[in-house]
């Protein structure tokens, strides 16, 4: 029997696990328009930057039951974010890992996902495989990207600036009012 093709955008994961399927590729990284929202304004993904990606299929035997489909995602990429120290772009490298467990119906999900760390979603005949990898991309973004020596030396003012003029403080004239009342 051979193993026939599957498209990594609308894959069967079930018949791709029950194969014990691997796929793997590059997407251009401007194909992920989510993903390039989080890059720097002046610097986003250039025409020859790429997304690696690698899939790999899995039913598990369980003891009992029916076997379980598991379908492996990894996604490497490098993308231009904004520094939040001195604000010029920084190259990141991104990578990500995961394994997905496929039941039957939501309520299953539901149910699996809140008693375990596992990631569960639901079976699908047609999963998207490029925005499964933008979306463990994007939940891969650091938090606060930034140089580990920035290039540029942050600059500060030269001059302090003058201090405001003190005027009478706001809330002196109740200061009075109270003194008054008082006497």
């Amino acid at each position: 029997m051979r193993a026939r093709s599957h498209d990594p955008l609308r894959l069967d994961v079930e018949a791709f696990a029950k194969e014990g399927g691997q796929l793997e590729g590059r997407w251009p990284l401007g194909g992920f328009a989510r993903l390039g929202e989080s890059a720097h304004a002046e610097a986003g993904p250039a025409e020859g930057d790429e997304v690696a990606w690698h899939a790999a299929g899995e039913l598990r035997p369980v003891r009992g039951g029916a076997p379980q489909v598991w379908l492996h995602v990894a996604g490497q990429a490098s993308l231009n974010l904004e520094c939040q120290r001195c604000l010029q772009p920084v190259a990141v490298p991104l990578a990500v890992q995961r394994s997905f467990r496929f039941v039957a119906d939501e309520a299953t999900a539901a149910a699996i996902d809140a008693g375990r760390e596992d990631d569960v979603l639901v079976l699908t005949r047609a999963l998207d495989l490029h925005e499964l990898v933008e979306d463990e991309l994007i939940l891969g973004l650091p938090l606060v990207p930034r140089h580990e020596s920035c290039p540029q030396p942050l600059s500060l003012p030269a001059e302090a600036p003058e201090p405001l003029e003190e005027g009478p403080h706001p809330f002196a004239a109740l200061a009075a009012l109270k003194r008054s009342e008082r006497h």
